[in-house]
């Protein structure tokens, strides 16, 4: 794919700053837009991916979670929430129900 719009949440717009400096969401970014298909589908959310990502600079436990969707279709991709591993390992199921209603409004 040449060409993906990410459309962020508010939620992950305001994680992510806490989270990830700009120059690490610049190469977050560039590795979606060439494996944009990347990362375990999340059972019951609706089609959403999980990425595990390690943070620059963060050590061992810098590791983070990116929740997105992929709407390949109309080149967009919703970069849906974030997380640091030390916050959870999953999503629970009141989650997933809102990651599906989340998609529902976009299809």
């Amino acid at each position: 794919m040449n060409y993906l719009e990410f459309v962020e949440t508010r939620i992950f717009s305001q994680q992510r700053k806490l989270i990830m400096e700009d120059n690490e969401f610049q190469l977050f970014q560039a590795f979606l837009l060439e494996n944009y298909e990347y990362g375990d589908v999340i059972s019951r959310s609706g089609g959403c991916r999980k990425i595990r990502w390690r943070a620059l600079n963060k050590g061992k436990r810098g590791c983070v979670r990116v929740i997105y969707y992929n709407r390949t279709m109309s080149g967009r991709l919703y970069l849906l929430t974030i997380y640091t591993k030390n916050a959870k390992e999953d999503l629970n199921e009141q989650e997933k129900a809102i990651l599906r209603a989340i998609i529902q409004k976009l299809a």
